[in-house]
């Protein structure tokens, strides 16, 4: 992550850098207040009994779910009291102690221009939707402290992306209109200014905008160059949704060894997908993943990425919301502390919606929203 100095000169300029932010035109659900969860006792108990505990005091923070593209292709449906044609609903989050999740945007490919951007509209507001028609269960946010507030209401948070890079129409007025409707993650690949080649002027100014609103650069499935340029311009923590290791299971998403000690340096955060294709068939596969991203990124630098209703097969007794204890247990069982596992969960998905806040309340300050052109920039 770039050096913020550039950004921010004086104490007195970042007063209240800690409130929630809610981007440009948004409302704040709460006073967003540090977590306050109590450790967990018994090392000698169970492991699947310790691992309800602790996830019972930080629960999971999931990084990706496809539950909205699923939704559009059913005709009814309720999540609240249990929905069988999906891998996720209330009950199921509630039983694999979710307290919040991404909901991606994400759309089918050879949607582009103006295609993509109504149709990521349409996502926007069928989200919209869901979580209102489903209000004992789920609460939308935008940032930690919103998170925190709702699982303090006993309710799911829900956030919003990320979204494919075609959803902004190489206009950074829309990207700004979607994060005051709630975008918070953008997936920097599959356009011209984020392709193999890495980011072109133009996407080196997408990105300095992202910062500049609180809308997180998302990195899974971006080229090399791309990952390795927005590590190194990004004044926010950087992430990956969905990459798991690149060494121990080679798939387009998935990182290799010299990025994930980058993105650990940079204090981003890899999130790890519960997909047979990327981590292998077993729970055990992706324990080893987590392993090996901790060992390369460090503790605070892993996250888990469901990666639920997106239509591909799950590792063996992950086969939906409600099996996390069952991961968590393994790792137990491997020697992971407590303190470890409740910055995989919670914990650091937490720390990169804060450090977004942050820089984008001080680069509010120091800079005015971008009116650059694609076509003045890359020609």
């Amino acid at each position: 992550m770039a050096d913020l100095q550039d950004e921010v000169h004086t104490t007195a300029d970042v007063d209240g850098l800690d409130e929630p932010f809610a981007g440009e035109g948004g409302d704040s659900v709460g006073s967003g207040s540090e977590e306050s969860f109590p450790a967990v006792s018994g090392p000698g108990t169970d492991p699947l009994e310790r691992a309800h505990a602790i996830l019972a005091a930080h629960p999971v923070a999931d990084g990706y779910s496809g539950l909205p593209w699923a939704l559009r292709h059913l005709s009814s449906y309720d999540l609240e009291t249990g929905e069988a044609a999906v891998d996720t609903d209330v009950p199921r989050l509630r039983e694999g102690h979710v307290g919040a999740l991404f909901w991606s945007l994400h759309l089918p490919e050879g949607l582009d221009g103006d295609r993509a951007v109504g149709a990521t509209l349409e996502q926007l507001d069928l989200v919209r939707t869901v979580v209102r028609t489903h209000p004992e269960g789920l609460r939308l946010a935008c940032t930690a402290g919103q998170a925190t507030d709702v699982l303090r209401c006993g309710r799911v948070a829900v956030l919003l992306g990320p979204a494919g890079a075609a959803a902004i129409g190489d206009s950074l007025g829309i990207l700004r209109s979607l994060c005051a409707l709630g975008l918070r993650v953008l997936t920097l690949s599959g356009v011209s200014w984020a392709s193999e080649a890495g980011l072109t002027r133009f996407g080196e100014e997408v990105l300095r905008e992202m910062n500049r609103l609180g809308v997180l650069a998302d990195l899974s499935g971006a080229s090399e160059e791309t990952v390795r340029r927005a590590i190194v311009i990004s004044k926010s923590p950087v992430l990956c949704t969905r990459s798991a290791a690149g060494a121990l299971r080679p798939h387009p998403a998935n990182l290799p060894d010299d990025l994930l000690a980058g993105l650990g340096e940079a204090k981003g955060l890899c999130m790890v997908p519960l997909t047979a294709k990327q981590t292998g068939p077993t729970v055990r596969d992706v324990a080893d993943h987590l392993d090996h991203v901790r060992a390369l990124a460090g503790p605070d630098c892993v996250g888990l990425s469901g990666t639920y209703d997106v239509g591909t097969a799950h590792p063996r007794e992950l086969a939906d919301a409600s099996c996390y204890p069952r991961l968590i247990a393994e790792l137990l069982h491997r020697g992971w502390t407590e303190a470890d596992i409740t910055l995989l969960t919670w914990g650091n998905v937490q720390r990169v919606l804060r450090g977004a806040d942050f820089t984008a309340r001080a680069a509010q300050l120091r800079r005015e929203p971008s009116a650059a052109k694609i076509a003045e920039l890359d020609g």
